[in-house]
């Protein structure tokens, strides 16, 4: 029966070579956050973001959040855009457009895809920085968009992810396991055919397609592993999919560990015990503000 579903999901996907078109505010903003940050103008990305009230919030949200080491409150998209800079402009963009990318009909609720799409995002650079990973900023990026292969499902088999998600819902599993079971296929198989059909960025790839099985990745393996491990905190923590998984982990004997402890020799000198403890702190407040952009009640 897997097979037979996973040779079904796979016509599915054949299909599903395009997503919604960006929105009509967000998609200028990209494209004009794209050029090199010395010739953006502060007065052109104010005036961009202001013409959306999503956008629009969501910067005034992040813009207050302690997450970001900033002091003060700041009132106006001005401020904000001063305060964070562009290059976090475009993450905050960027995000935006992918709250607007899960179908009407979704068989769960987005804001919960989305909640930990950016939590894992935030808690994947503060993780960067703590262990020196090289790029921080790209561990955002990759943290927003692990999941892809979540969104290709909710809009390739809307019925079929749906009995998969509350399967693992009702039984208290990974995600994973019942979309093997259900689909044939997983997320991060899916996400990685799509994301080798458009053309993404290799480590982007390799995050997408191995952050459940690290071992197998084969090139930037530490953005794998540090991706897999701040996902795993996550959904162990309160921003997972919305419902508590039943098992036990020690961080320290997985196999996305010992590669990160591998890859960044300044792991080896971190107080796991306390950052740990800090983690759980940080992710209170992660799901605290991103409860705030996301949810609208």
């Amino acid at each position: 029966m897997a097979n037979l579903n996973r040779e079904l999901m796979l016509r599915k996907l054949e299909k599903a070579d395009h997503l919604p078109s960006l929105a009509a505010v967000v998609a200028p903003l990209l494209q004009y956050l794209r050029q090199p940050i010395d010739s953006l103008q502060v007065n052109e990305v104010t005036r961009l973001i202001s013409q959306d009230e999503s956008l629009t919030a969501q910067c005034l949200h992040l813009a207050n959040s302690p997450l970001f080491g900033l002091r003060g409150t700041v009132q106006t998209v001005r401020g904000a855009v001063l305060n964070l800079g562009m290059r976090r402009m475009h993450e905050i963009a960027t995000s935006c457009c992918l709250l607007n990318l899960t179908p009407k009909d979704c068989p769960m609720d987005p804001t919960v895809l989305w909640e930990h799409a950016l939590g894992v995002a935030l808690a994947s650079r503060y993780f960067a920085q703590s262990v020196g990973f090289p790029d921080p900023d790209k561990a955002y990026l990759a943290g927003l968009l692990h999941d892809f292969g979540v969104i290709m499902s909710l809009w390739a088999a809307p019925k079929e992810f749906a009995q998969a998600f509350n399967k693992a819902v009702s039984s208290h599993v990974p995600l994973i396991e019942t979309e093997e079971e259900i689909l044939g296929i997983s997320h991060p198989e899916i996400g990685r055919m799509l994301g080798e059909r458009w053309h993404m960025p290799a480590d982007l790839i390799q995050v997408i397609a191995f952050h459940h099985d690290v071992e197998k990745a084969t090139e930037h393996r530490a953005l794998v592993a540090l991706i897999s491990l701040v996902d795993l905190l996550c959904r162990m923590s309160a921003v997972g999919y919305g419902y508590p998984e039943d098992r036990q982990v020690e961080f320290g004997v997985e196999p996305a560990f010992q590669l990160l402890l591998a890859e960044c020799p300044e792991l080896k000198q971190l107080d796991w015990e306390r950052f740990t403890f800090e983690m759980e702190t940080y992710l209170v407040e992660v799901q605290r503000l991103v409860s705030l952009v996301y949810r609208r009640s």
